[in-house]
């Protein structure tokens, strides 16, 4: 079950049915990149993955392919494929390379996997959960020390240890000068919350060290709409500042991306470092029928210099039963340019269809 002092995140999914709506490589710096359109990702269209949810794409920078991992709507696996390009995600071959456990601590809720490249070994950080107890979530992680993640051996390598043994998931891991970090969701206890944002240095890819702090906690109405919730953070560092997305409120039409912003040269683990974006910086869209945007991460086109963002979204506002019993959260895609100020210009989820134009 999820934390005693706050409602288990199905009943307040279903709750969240009927609220209305209120109102890259992480790590990867260069230089502001000029304000960009759909074209400048050659051939794809959107959705680019259907019912692939949470999505996460890696370019290696060892072999210039892009590997992309997500949430299967059954819940049961880690998939991954790769390609030379972008739009050759949506056809490439998906290869599973780790099942759920039959029963114990991984046997249930497997949930928005994110593959790195570490010290030249691949890691796999996920959610999951005892298939005896599936809202008992937590942080594990895979390692494989073959050059290709489509071969060798996957190893568990066990959860990573947090503060609290409290309802965690959705970690993100980035280097920043010279430092590696986690970032995370989690309940705190005595927070009237379900997960706030937390973030700590790490010794070695599955383990913490030194603080863990709370960057962020719900607090502004368009993060508590059904669900108090600040989950699926991804970071991207560009114009001299570290950008922390993340995703809010339920996951039906009202989810939605903020945005955390720290100075480069602050020390990140200081909470008063982090500023916090006051209105989402993307949300759904009517004139697009895009619904419930979110659980981002970040990549770089083929050019190398256009960045784009990656994330999930629906085709339709009304959900019947429960949003989490609904597949069709599909992967998409688009380029994001940056504002004068340097900050990050995400626009709207763009219309389905090919090479959507912001």
């Amino acid at each position: 079950m999820p934390p005693a002092d706050t409602p288990s995140r199905r009943a307040l999914l279903r709750g969240a049915l009927a609220v209305s709506a209120v109102a890259a490589t992480p790590g990867l710096a260069h230089a502001a990149t000029p304000r960009t359109t759909g074209a400048s990702v050659a051939g794809y269209r959107n959705p680019l993955v259907e019912q692939r949810a949470d999505p996460h794409i890696h370019r290696d920078p060892a072999d210039g392919r892009y590997y992309f991992t997500a949430t299967v709507p059954e819940y049961d696996r880690i998939v991954l494929r790769r390609s030379r390009t972008l739009r050759g995600l949506a056809t490439a071959g998906e290869s599973v390379i780790w099942r759920k456990h039959g029963s114990g601590d991984m046997g249930a809720h497997i949930w928005a996997p994110e593959l790195h490249r570490i010290d030249g070994k691949w890691y796999v950080y996920f959610a999951a959960a005892p298939a005896e107890d599936e809202w008992k979530i937590r942080i594990w992680v895979l390692e494989n020390a073959h050059a290709d993640p489509f071969e060798g051996s996957w190893t568990e390598k066990g959860q990573i240890v947090t503060a609290w043994d409290t309802f965690s998931l959705d970690a993100t891991t980035f280097t920043h000068r010279g430092d590696r970090y986690l970032a995370w969701a989690q309940h705190e206890p005595g927070m009237d919350n379900n997960t706030g944002l937390f973030l700590s240095r790490m010794a070695n890819p599955w383990t913490l060290t030194g603080p863990q702090v709370r960057l962020s906690t719900p607090e502004l109405p368009w993060e508590c709409v059904g669900f108090k919730v600040n989950e699926g953070a991804s970071v991207i560092q560009r114009n001299g500042r570290v950008f922390l997305t993340y995703s809010a409120s339920a996951t039906d039409s009202n989810y939605c991306m903020g945005l955390l912003t720290a100075d480069a040269d602050s020390d990140l683990l200081d909470p008063a470092s982090w500023r916090k974006s006051s209105e989402p910086v993307f949300t759904s869209d009517d004139t697009t029928r895009q619904y419930g945007p979110g659980h981002n991460s970040f990549t770089v086109a083929e050019d190398g210099r256009t960045d784009v963002l990656v994330y999930h979204a629906r085709q339709y506002k009304k959900i019947t039963g429960d949003p989490l019993d609904d597949p069709n959260r599909h992967t998409r895609i688009q380029p994001f340019g940056w504002k004068p100020d340097g900050t990050p210009d995400f626009g709207v989820p763009v219309a389905d269809g090919p090479a959507g134009v912001r």
